[in-house]
């Protein structure tokens, strides 16, 4: 078993298929599959199910998975540490929906001019399942929601805060995780345009709510703010679980449902939209990384973020 093994087992893991696996390694079919029958046969275990063209990880596989993610992410950390003046390597920033349309074009393409050797790998997901993947070692750091909100801003609201060191245990941060301050996101309620003005949880007319699904932390504050309300529903509240913010929008405008989202994504349309809105709070969107995870290239990543 050597380290070859492990980005071979990864990727048929993860793309459920020895001919998209061998293409994303630009690798033949045959050696990806004499490589993983191999690495089974070593380990006296069967990590894959095949039904079909389809390979499915056994629950011995899943376990593997676990411990392959680790020493790959290991063993990258040390290739970077010999060479602490010059990123390079590889660097996965996980990222939600919001943040990696309207923050990250701008860094991300100022980091690459910057550091062209260094490959990043985006992912996109909810605060919760990023979390998750940073401690697992799928992702190196990650762009999440801070878990508790502020009031609404007085004036026009601030795009970015100064960057600081902040407590896990201030954050509502996993134990494991630390992270810093980067973005601070103005929340909006979002209405069909012909919805009565709204200034608290009961002055609302609609009881379905578009959004992410479970582990969205703007889905959460959401939640918890149409829960608020002085007077329970006649209707429980429906979410309508959607997969972009275009498709929110579209459902919002259809005058089916509400949502609560950035006003940076709003920011992003050429045209205003036929939409009624309402500032709920603010939230911080934070970096997080594993306690003590140090690279060049993730130092780079702050560095430029924070020179925004």
């Amino acid at each position: 078993m050597d380290f070859t093994d492990l980005e071979i087992f990864r990727a048929v893991a993860a793309e459920h298929s020895v001919t998209r696996a061998a293409q994303r390694l630009a690798r033949v079919q045959s050696n990806v599959t004499t490589r993983i029958q191999q690495l089974e046969e070593e380990l006296r275990v069967r990590l894959f199910l095949r039904d079909g063209k389809r390979m499915t990880l056994t629950a011995e596989g899943h376990r593997f998975l676990s411990y392959a993610e680790t020493l790959l992410a290991v063993a990258e950390e040390a290739r970077q540490s010999l060479h602490p003046e010059t990123p390079s390597g590889h660097l996965r920033i996980g990222s939600m929906e919001s943040t990696a349309a309207s923050r990250l074009p701008v860094p991300l393409a100022r980091y690459h001019a910057l550091w062209p050797e260094v490959e990043l790998r985006i992912t996109t997901g909810t605060t919760r399942a990023l979390q998750e993947d940073v401690l697992a070692r799928r992702l190196d750091c990650a762009l999440v929601a801070q878990s508790t909100a502020k009031t609404p801003p007085a004036g026009p609201s601030t795009r970015k805060l100064k960057i600081q060191a902040v407590l896990p245990q201030d954050l509502g941060l996993d134990p494991g995780l630390e992270g810093i301050q980067v973005f601070t996101e103005e929340l909006l309620l979002v209405m069909p345009a012909s919805h009565p003005e709204v200034r608290r949880p009961d002055d609302l007319n609609l009881r379905t709510l578009a959004g992410f699904a479970q582990g969205c932390a703007y889905r959460q504050f959401a939640e918890n703010w149409l829960a608020s309300a002085a007077r329970g529903p006649e209707t429980p509240l429906k979410v309508l679980e959607m997969s972009s913010y275009h498709a929110i929008l579209a459902c919002v405008m259809a005058g089916s449902c509400v949502a609560i989202l950035p006003k940076s994504v709003l920011d992003l349309q050429h045209s205003p939209l036929p939409l009624r809105t309402y500032s709920l709070f603010t939230v911080d969107t934070l970096l997080v990384r594993r306690t003590g995870y140090a690279t060049s290239a993730y130092a780079e990543f702050q560095r430029v973020l924070q020179e925004l």
